[in-house]
C-alpha cells in the first residue's frame, strides 16, 4: 500500500456507510488475529448476506471510508485489513464485494496484496500508476 492510500484524509460516504466502514473494520481486526478458516468463514457468509448491486463510485466511498477509519487506529491497518473491512461494511449495508488475496505487480517490485473488489469492475480504491497490475490467487 503506498502512503497515498494509507494516509488519505478523504471523509466521504452518508452517516450509515460510514459507521458501517467502522464496524466492518473493527470485525476485520478481531478476525485477522483468529484463525484464517474463521475469516473465511466470514467472508462467505458476507458474500451470501449483500444481495443489492453497488454502483462503482459506492464501492469506492466505502473503501475510502474504511480506509479513513484505520487511520484512527494505532496498530497496522494496510491492504488486508482495509479490504476485509470494506468487504464486511458492505454486507452490513447489505452490498457485496468480493475479497481478493494475491500479488500487486510494478516494474520492479513484487509484494503480496489484498483488495476488494466489484464484480465486473476490478479492483477498487486501488492507488491507479502506469504499469500496476493486480493477479489474483485467491478470491472469496
Amino acid at each position: 500500500m503506498t502512503s497515498m492510500e494509507a494516509y488519505t484524509t478523504a471523509r466521504t460516504g452518508t452517516l450509515a456507510e460510514r459507521c458501517a466502514a467502522a464496524v466492518g473494520f473493527a470485525l476485520a481486526l478481531v478476525l485477522l488475529r483468529l484463525p484464517f478458516r474463521h475469516t473465511v468463514r466470514a467472508v462467505r457468509w458476507a458474500r451470501r448476506a449483500g444481495h443489492r448491486p453497488l454502483t462503482a463510485a459506492k464501492a469506492e466511498a466505502l473503501v475510502m471510508a474504511v480506509r479513513h477509519t484505520g487511520r484512527l487506529w494505532p496498530g497496522r491497518a494496510a491492504c488486508m485489513e482495509v479490504s476485509l473491512g470494506a468487504v464486511l461494511a458492505a454486507a452490513l449495508l447489505g452490498r457485496r464485494l468480493h475479497w481478493c488475496l494475491g500479488v500487486r505487480f510494478s516494474p520492479p517490485p513484487v509484494e503480496y496484496h489484498a483488495w476488494a473488489e466489484l464484480p465486473g469492475h476490478g479492483p477498487v480504491g486501488e492507488y491507479a500508476e502506469a504499469g500496476w497490475h493486480h493477479h489474483t490467487a485467491l478470491t472469496i
